[in-house]
Formats: structure tokens, sequence, C-alpha cells
């Protein structure tokens, strides 16, 4: 029987790869976006905890969870995450829905460069919004980071970062 680093490796891995085909913007599937979000947390020199964050904010997306279309995919993410890799994974992969309500209240050019996609989902979220309790968290800068990666993260033409990067954090971060 695995120990729990590698059965955290094989759910993580189960659950990023039923990511394929799922559909949430119009250029990439769940997967791509994934790997690419994981990808640009790299490539900013983000910590493990943020990169895996990175690749895991949208898993509540997967059929094996919420499925396409769920309402509060970041809550679903943040209740799969927490127990496997600890509450600041969770918290960041939950708070990607929240950091894109606060830069969209505080940063005109920001809202403005969003997608269609994110514009409609932003409307669903309830708007832009400064909510006080994420302004004055601790992760918040890391949460505004990972929504960058987020953001980022819909090029159909970026690459991604392999899913084996993504698997040895999880088995390293595993609680």
């Amino acid at each position: 029987m695995p120990g729990q680093p590698e059965a955290v490796r094989t759910e993580t891995a189960a659950v990023l790869r039923s990511l394929r085909g799922v559909w949430d913007e119009e250029a990439v599937d769940e997967w791509d976006h994934a790997m690419q979000a994981a990808a640009r947390a790299l490539d900013d020199g983000a910590d493990d905890e943020l990169v895996l964050a990175a690749a895991l904010h949208d898993i509540g997306h997967s059929p094996l969870l919420g499925g396409p279309g769920m309402e509060d995919h970041s809550g679903l993410a943040r209740d799969w995450i927490e127990p496997r890799f600890g509450s600041r994974v969770g918290w960041l992969a939950w708070a990607h829905v929240a950091a894109k309500r606060y830069l969209a209240a505080t940063d005109p050019a920001y809202a403005a460069a969003l997608s269609p996609t994110s514009l409609a989902s932003l409307a669903e979220q309830g708007g832009p919004r400064i909510d006080p309790e994420f302004a004055g968290h601790p992760w918040c800068r890391d949460a505004l980071r990972l929504r960058r990666y987020d953001d980022a993260a819909k090029d159909p033409g970026a690459a991604g970062v392999p899913l084996a990067v993504v698997l040895d954090l999880a088995e390293k971060l595993a609680r």
C-alpha cells in the first residue's frame, strides 16, 4: 500500500487529468489552464505552496469533484486541498475569486483587461469588491499573485509545466 504522500500524488494526478476537456474559458481547457498557471508561478519565482495552489485553484471544476459550472468551485477546491496540503495552499486556491473581485475594484486597468468569460463570472461572483478580511489577510499578496497567474494562463500557445512537476510538489507537500 502506498504511503500518504504517494496516495496524495495519485489522487492529485487523477483530479488534474480529469480537467482535460473541461472548459471554463474559450481559449484553453482547465487542464492547460492549470499547467499554465503553475508555469507562470514558477516563472515568477513563487514558493512551492503558491505554485501548487496555482495549479489546483480551479479543481472544483473537475468532474471528480464539483464539475463544470460549479457555483462555489473555489470553496470546493479549498475543501479538497486543505486536508492534503495544508491551510495556506487551500486558502490561496480559494482566494483567487476574492482576489479577482479586489483587483477589479482597485485597478481599472485590471478590470478592463478581463476576458468576457471572466467578466461574466465576476458578475456572478458579486462584482468588484474589497473584502476587508481578504485585504487584511497575511497571504493576501500571494493570492493577488496567484490571480495574475490565473489571468495569464489562458493562452492556447503558451507552455505549461509538465504534470510531473506539479505531482512532485504534491508529494513533497502532502500532509
